[in-house]
């Protein structure tokens, strides 16, 4: 799992190959054993592969979902929120789990954050997710997250370098403060 997370990077370019239909059912089975709290599992995937869907969500926020456009596949991340008070975190951790899994098939993947983001004309990243996919009112959206063969290759993080001054035992010293 360490190596997993050492070397997980986000990735914005992709071959021009699709995701076999085994990899993906990994990645959705792995994502529906996420935990969440008590077990309310308010989060649903929407698993994205046509190319002209992927170009449209592409432009659904401003800057940085571009690189979606070509991407083999695009999981979309949503929530019943009114199931739990702590959506966001059941979500996110749902994500991380799809990411670290497409990592462990050899893929890459990249997280393109919609909640709470908006597009050039500043309409929400989530409306226009949500029509773009027919989603209904009564779900959120957290993210797509963009996965196909990496395009491009980035180092693993470095120990020496991690930030460890973020890290405290026992207790938040005063001293430590800035």
């Amino acid at each position: 799992m360490f190596d997993l997370v050492k070397t997980r990077r986000s990735i914005r370019k992709y071959l021009e190959k699709e995701v076999e239909k085994e990899k993906i059912d990994v990645i959705i089975k792995s994502a529906l054993m996420a935990p969440s709290s008590r077990r309310r599992r308010p989060w649903e995937f929407i698993v994205v592969t046509d190319r002209e869907k992927l170009k449209e969500l592409s432009s659904c926020r401003e800057h940085s979902a571009k690189f979606l456009e070509g991407a083999p596949l695009g999981i979309v991340v949503i929530a019943d929120s009114a199931k739990s008070d702590v959506w966001v975190c059941d979500a996110s951790i749902a994500s991380t789990i799809i990411q670290l899994t497409a990592h462990s098939l050899d893929l890459g993947s990249c997280w393109i954050q919609v909640h709470k983001r908006f597009d050039e004309e500043g309409i929400s990243a989530e409306e226009n997710v949500r029509k773009a996919l027919g989603i209904p009112e009564k779900y959120s959206v957290l993210c797509v997250i963009a996965i196909g063969y990496p395009d491009e290759s980035k180092k693993p993080y470095e120990e020496e370098n991690l930030p460890y001054e973020k890290v405290h035992y026992e207790r938040y010293d005063k001293e430590d403060a800035e």
